[in-house]
């Protein structure tokens, strides 16, 4: 699936010469504008190429003339081929033709993540999984910023690392969301710590349905760490635990039961944790403000990250009491008339759902669908049988969600996120929940998960 490897121990210095020269970014978006100012500031010459056309990419090509970046959109020329090195932005499969023939050519093909880490000059805590790394990397965040530990928060969470990495410090922290997608073409990049939450189905569509591919693709977030490196990850979950065993530096396992010396656990409703066999308490479970079991797991991962990065316990603890979580995450919007209505729009998989739906002891109105990634729906067959009243189908999936769910719940179709918000709101009663977790891309409707969640609260905030 990936080309064989370009760089040796030294990767790292092979890669920034290699950016002194011409260097060609595959994608227009966030990600390729970020690598094309880093390959200017670094001495090179960049070249960009997106398939979308200019109208579609809008504003992104007129940043690009603002920088003075040559381009090209509707399509990939032959120019593409004439450089040294090629930068493939998150949203560029691997599969795609350019990327073979580049494979072809011994073209050195790296993510976009990969380039920015060649210049980092501090320590970097990098989180991946299917679910929760937002909520986790933003909690790191907010618990060094808390602690006064210089940071800078960025990756898939919103600023590509490439925008930032330039302005950072020998003594900063650089907090990374990271996506399979951005690990993909990763060869030398090194966390100090990684974290892999979980491995859940999620984008069988561009892993050939393979869980295989698709966890080989969480677990090189590891691949380069040595001895002196931590590896955090989730130990309840079969996956990780599997790929965790591959892993070469130490490993620090949390679970909701002790599984290792070190870690992080449950005891007596207490999260526990310790990274030098003194095991420390953090704070009682029923105290943490973001709330459901996937949740308590997310706050172990990062308060292991919190204290190996140098945050004491105390201050751990009040962070994980003020932290109230991030946007488009369970985010609660309004109640009106006795109906309780959340945003749940980074739900993109269906793990995610299933995390959602356990939150909620009222009864739900379900909002669900979008663009399918290959969903299997089994999974919430149980739950929603037992918790939701109503489906709401929604996106180019609606006809799936409404035949994967009939019998179970009433099922109404929309054609709209606004005749949804109204169908939602005609079904519930006082007491009732109105979810939006979609478990599909927003690509239909919306550019992505943000702008379905804003469209959604908007709509919700004018009833």
């Amino acid at each position: 699936m990936f080309q064989t490897r370009f760089f040796s121990r030294n990767g790292t210095s092979v890669g920034r010469e290699l950016v002194q020269g011409a260097v060609t970014i595959i994608g227009a978006a966030r990600s390729g504008l970020a690598a094309a100012k880093l390959v200017v500031a670094t001495g090179g010459t960049p070249f960009v190429s997106d398939l979308a056309t200019a109208e579609k990419l809008g504003p992104s090509v007129q940043r690009l003339k603002d920088a003075s970046v040559n381009h090209e959109t509707g399509g990939h020329s032959g120019r593409v081929f004439e450089c040294g090195l090629m930068v493939i932005s998150p949203g560029v499969p691997s599969s795609s033709p350019v990327i073979a023939e580049a494979f072809r050519r011994g073209i050195p093909v790296v993510s976009e993540l990969e380039l920015a880490s060649w210049f980092c000059p501090g320590p970097v805590a990098a989180i991946t999984g299917s679910n929760g790394k937002t909520t986790t990397t933003t909690l790191i965040g907010r618990m060094l910023g808390d602690a006064r530990i210089r940071h800078t928060v960025a990756g898939n969470i919103g600023t590509a690392f490439s925008e930032v990495v330039g302005g950072m410090t020998p003594e900063e922290w650089a907090v990374l969301e990271v996506s399979s997608f951005q690990l993909d073409h990763c060869e030398t990049f090194r966390p100090k710590v990684s974290v892999l939450l979980n491995i859940t189905p999620d984008h069988m569509d561009r892993y050939g349905n393979s869980m295989e591919r698709y966890a080989a693709s969480k677990s090189r977030i590891f691949q380069a760490q040595e001895s002196g490196d931590t590896f955090v990850f989730g130990a309840d979950d079969p996956w990780t635990a599997k790929v965790a065993e591959q892993c070469r530096c130490r490993k620090l396992p949390f679970g909701l039961t002790r599984s290792a010396t070190d870690g992080a656990w449950v005891q007596d409703e207490m999260m526990v944790a310790s990274i030098d066999g003194v095991p420390r308490e953090i704070i009682r479970a029923d105290e943490i403000t973001i709330k459901g079991r996937h949740n308590l797991q997310n706050a172990m991962a990062a308060a292991l990250v919190g204290l190996l990065c140098g945050v004491s316990p105390a201050s751990l603890r009040a962070t994980l009491r003020n932290f109230k979580g991030v946007e488009h995450r369970l985010e609660f919007v309004r109640e009106i008339q006795g109906v309780r209505y959340y945003n749940d729009s980074k739900a993109t998989n269906v793990d995610s759902v299933w995390y959602a739906l356990q939150a909620f002891t009222a009864p739900i109105v379900l909002m669900l669908g979008g663009r399918d990634k290959g969903n299997d729906y089994s999974r919430l067959l149980d739950l929603v049988k037992q918790r939701v009243k109503a489906v709401v189908a929604i996106g180019e999936s609606a006809d799936k969600v409404a035949e994967a769910f009939a019998g179970m719940a009433v099922i109404k179709k929309a054609s709209s996120m606004e005749e949804a918000v109204s169908t939602a709101r005609f079904v519930a009663d006082a007491g009732d929940v109105v979810l939006l977790s979609p478990a599909c891309a927003s690509f239909d409707w919306f550019q992505n998960y943000e702008h379905r969640g804003r469209v959604f609260k908007e709509l919700v905030n004018a009833l």
